[in-house]
């Protein structure tokens, strides 16, 4: 970079990485989804427990550094062994900084673990040179494309303009996989270019280096390989012309090939030895939770005031006009970048789980923003031709830019929350940095708390009954014992359930969430030993139970040889549809007779 104008703008912005993530330093480097992804190198180099056989390491180091609070990152096997929820990619980014640390806690006798300090303050400062990294390469990457000016004003946007910030720094702990796949993407685009300009196999093989790990940091990244693919591509002759040049360098081709999958074969051999499958679905824990190619949550994505990226990133709107403007002055560039463009929007809606766990704005997003640096350069160099309307445009940009900032504050604050925004909250707390209980009243409800409490605090009203059955003629009844009738429900060694009720989610209400308040009458003939009788409330989603929860004899305090009137409460989860059925039934795996009757269930809502 000649221009000591840029050169000392990507310091000053390096500085402000460097210092900002200093600022909002984390608590805690190595925990939640962190955690998860860093796991596969401890286990492997320190405790030669890969497929985590002695569960009891883990339980140890999470009691000592609080790593999280439930062990989701993992998913337990019939054996008793554990197979890692997230891919290994983002444990191949950590490596060099983990032994580093590993050598810093040698040194300054600190404990080898895996997870003290010199380790957490390595993988920290790893995080920071990517993303810094990161930035460098974007730079040089829009440098083929605008003037030094456009670049600058580019990078300023992506950084400030954007959830970017708030990702690696604030949330995340810069350890997250948004800035190392903005880092890959930017070298995606680099060594995409180079080997189109040269032809030389140290190109491709680093391009298959940084798109294999990737593809194995995030398996739907795979999406990548449509920018190499497609570069060069602007009709069909030059997509004719592009298999020819394919043909001419098949070694090359096969050599990018080999690698990319000696990368997945990592991931493989690992789900080999501790499945005994090379495929599995390692998120098979969070029931519920996958890609739904059919129905994606498209406007959800871009438009909701619970996380729609343009919404809350609304300047990159001139990011996707820069599209047009691509397709019209480098047509060439354009198939290749609008193409991932949408294969990507599309995958990421696609999730069932759309917002994406607590985060501003769509963070899974963050990684395609090298992609949308180049739209949105074009954009800017065709509004600075524009004498009459450039101006309007960038008070417009410096608006965008200011309101993410406050907006980052704000979330920053737990003023916009990371997961229950509604539009009527938003424009209540639009421009706030104060809020009242009233205004969180306009918050989705907080599934965070525990479900069985009293609504959460919530003001209910009665919605209709659901259902109710008090046997008298029901086809399996026992007339031993009633509680106000003839007839009830017997348990015992014989018969371990009671059929379920079921009912879609849209049977039992219109809005995002309601209670089902069960109540029954229980008469139980002897002692009944740890929780062998419970009520059971789940969803079903295409097989998969998930938001399943018990209600214990433990909890119920039951008196022996009476009737006992016991209540739960159900706080609905976050539906993945509205055709998801709710199961309810009563369950025993004991031998004591118990008897049941007067089971109803209701619904209620909040008041509006």
């Amino acid at each position: 970079m000649k221009s000591k104008i840029l050169r000392n703008s990507l310091f000053l912005i390096a500085l402000f990485i460097l210092i900002n993530n200093f600022i909002f330093f984390p608590g805690n480097i190595l925990s939640w989804d962190v955690f998860g992804y860093y796991l596969y190198l401890p286990l492997k180099f320190i405790y030669h427990d890969l497929g985590l056989q002695h569960p009891a390491t883990i339980t140890a180091i999470i009691e000592k550094y609080n790593s999280t609070a439930t062990f989701y990152q993992a998913l337990e096997m019939p054996g008793g062994s554990y197979v890692m929820k997230y891919p290994m990619g983002l444990a191949f980014f950590y490596a060099p900084f983990f032994f580093s640390g590993h050598i810093l806690a040698l040194v300054f006798n600190y404990p080898t673990d895996g997870f003290s300090l010199p380790y957490q303050y390595s993988i920290f400062i790893g995080g920071i040179f990517y993303s810094i990294l990161g930035i460098w390469v974007l730079a040089k990457v829009l440098l083929r494309f605008f003037n030094e000016k456009v670049v600058l004003l580019v990078l300023i946007i992506i950084i400030f303009s954007t959830n970017y910030l708030v990702h690696i720094t604030m949330y995340g702990q810069n350890a997250m996989s948004h800035n190392y796949l903005f880092m890959t993407y930017a070298l995606i685009l680099w060594f995409t270019i180079k080997w189109h300009e040269t032809y030389r196999l140290k190109y491709i093989l680093m391009l298959a280096i940084v798109s294999g790990l990737s593809i194995l940091s995030r398996p739907s990244e795979i999406v990548c390989l449509v920018i190499p693919a497609l570069w060069g591509v602007k009709n069909w002759n030059t997509g004719r012309e592009k298999l020819g040049l394919i043909f001419q360098y098949k070694k090359q081709l096969a050599a990018f090939i080999i690698v990319i999958l000696l990368f997945g074969l990592c991931q493989f051999i690992y789900w080999k030895i501790y499945t005994g499958k090379f495929l599995f679905y390692s998120y098979g824990g969070n029931a519920g939770e996958g890609f739904e190619f059919l129905s994606p949550h498209l406007l959800n994505i871009l438009f909701s005031f619970r996380k729609g990226w343009l919404i809350y990133t609304p300047v990159m709107i001139f990011a996707i006009v820069g599209f047009y403007f691509i397709y019209l002055h480098q047509r060439n560039i354009f198939y290749a970048l609008f193409l991932y463009f949408i294969l990507n929007l599309f995958i990421v809606s696609s999730w069932s789980t759309w917002w994406y766990a607590s985060s501003f704005s769509q963070r899974s997003l963050i990684p395609s923003y090298p992609v949308m640096a180049i739209g949105l350069g074009y954009f800017l160099s065709w509004l600075n031709r524009q004498e009459i309307i450039k101006a309007i445009f960038y008070m417009l940009i410096s608006a965008f830019l200011f309101l993410n900032l406050f907006q980052s504050m704000q979330f920053h604050y737990g003023i916009i929350d990371g997961e229950r925004m509604t539009g009527a909250y938003y424009w209540k707390i639009f421009g706030k940095i104060n809020i009242s209980p009233e205004d969180q009243n306009l918050l989705l409800v907080n599934r965070a708390v525990d479900s069985s409490g009293i609504y959460n605090g919530e003001e209910v009203i009665y919605s209709k009954r659901l259902a109710y059955f008090d046997f008298e003629n029901s086809e399996i009844k026992d007339s031993s014992y009633s509680f106000g009738g003839k007839y009830s429900f017997r348990l015992d060694s014989l018969q371990k359930s009671m059929p379920c009720i079921e009912s879609p989610y849209y049977g039992l209400t219109n809005e995002d969430h309601a209670w089902v308040k069960a109540t029954a009458c229980i008469y139980p003939m002897g002692e009944i030993i740890n929780d062998s009788f419970r009520l059971s409330i789940c969803f079903n989603h295409n097989g998969y139970i998930y938001n399943d929860m018990s209600y214990g004899s433990e909890r119920m305090n039951l008196k022996l040889n009476q009737w006992n009137k016991i209540t739960f409460n159900y706080l609905t989860p976050e539906v993945r549809r509205r055709n998801d059925k709710i199961k309810i039934c009563f369950l025993h795996q004991g031998s004591t007779r118990i008897y049941i009757d007067n089971f109803q269930l209701d619904i209620y809502e909040r008041r509006k």
